[in-house]
C-alpha cells in the first residue's frame, strides 16, 4: 500500500511538494492496484496535536513494558483516553499497513511543517512502529538553497530529523529517499530572478528523480 501524505500548508496549484507528490502518486497508481493507495492532507484535515490524555496512555502503556496495539484500548481509563486512542490507532495502522510511505514536506524555518510534525508525533505511540521492510520517500521543496557550497548549508533541520526519526524505528537507510527542488522562491522574489535557471534545473531533476526511482522499483 501507498500511504501519501502532503503537508504543505499551500493548497493551490502553486506547492511544489503537492506538484510533485501528486506525479510520483499518479505514476505509482498506474503501475499497482488503486485500491491500496490511501491519501492524507494534513494541511486540510489536520492531526490534533498530542495532549494529557495521549500522554497518560502512553505512559501507562509504557508501564505494562509496552502493550501490543491490539490491547491498548484496554488500558483506557477516561473518555478523554478513550478519544485520544480513537484518533491515534487508525493512523497508525495505517502506516504498518503501508508499504511505501510517501510524503510532502516543504521546509518551513529550516524545518519541518507544524502538520506533519503533529502526525509524527500522534503515530509515535509507545511500541507501535515497527518499519523495517517499509520505504520512505519524501518530497522537500525549498525557498533557497541548502546544497553543500551555498552560504545556508547545515541549515536544512528537516531532511536530518525525518532520515532520524524512520531510521530509529526500523526503516533501513537504503529505503529512505529524499527528493528536493530547491530556490522556489526565485519565481516570486525580484533580487532572486537570476536564480530561475537553477530553480528550473533543480524542479527538473526531482521530476527526473521520481521517474527514475519508480522505474527502478518496478524493476526490483
Amino acid at each position: 500500500m501507498l500511504l501519501h501524505l502532503d503537508s504543505s500548508a499551500n493548497r493551490s496549484h502553486e506547492s511544489v511538494t503537492r506538484r510533485l507528490t501528486g506525479l510520483f502518486a499518479d505514476r505509482w497508481r498506474a503501475e499497482h492496484d488503486s485500491a491500496e493507495y490511501r491519501y492524507r492532507d494534513l494541511a486540510a484535515e489536520p492531526v490534533p496535536p498530542i495532549d494529557t490524555a495521549y500522554c497518560q496512555l502512553g505512559r501507562r502503556s509504557e508501564r505494562e513494558g509496552v502493550v501490543p496495539l491490539d490491547l491498548v484500548g484496554a488500558l483506557v481509563e477516561s473518555s478523554a483516553e478513550a478519544d485520544a486512542w480513537a484518533l491515534t490507532e487508525p493512523l497508525i495502522r495505517e502506516v504498518l499497513a503501508s508499504n511505501t510511505i510517501l510524503i510532502g514536506a516543504p521546509l518551513y524555518n529550516f524545518s519541518l511543517p507544524a502538520a506533519l510534525k503533529a502526525w509524527v508525533d500522534r503515530i509515535t505511540f509507545p511500541g507501535a512502529l515497527a518499519l523495517r521492510d517499509t520505504e520512505v520517500v519524501v518530497i522537500s521543496s525549498r525557498g533557497g538553497a541548502y546544497g553543500p557550497g551555498t552560504p545556508r548549508e547545515g541549515w536544512d533541520y528537516e531532511l536530518p530529523y525525518l532520515r532520524a526519526y524512520f531510521t530509529n524505528y526500523g526503516v533501513l537507510d537504503d529505503n529512505i529517499r529524499f527528493i528536493s527542488a530547491e530556490l522556489n522562491l526565485a519565481a516570486v522574489s525580484p533580487h532572486l530572478a537570476h536564480l530561475q535557471p537553477l530553480a528550473e534545473q533543480s524542479l527538473a531533476e526531482a521530476i527526473s528523480s521520481i521517474a527514475a526511482g519508480q522505474h527502478a522499483a518496478a524493476e526490483r
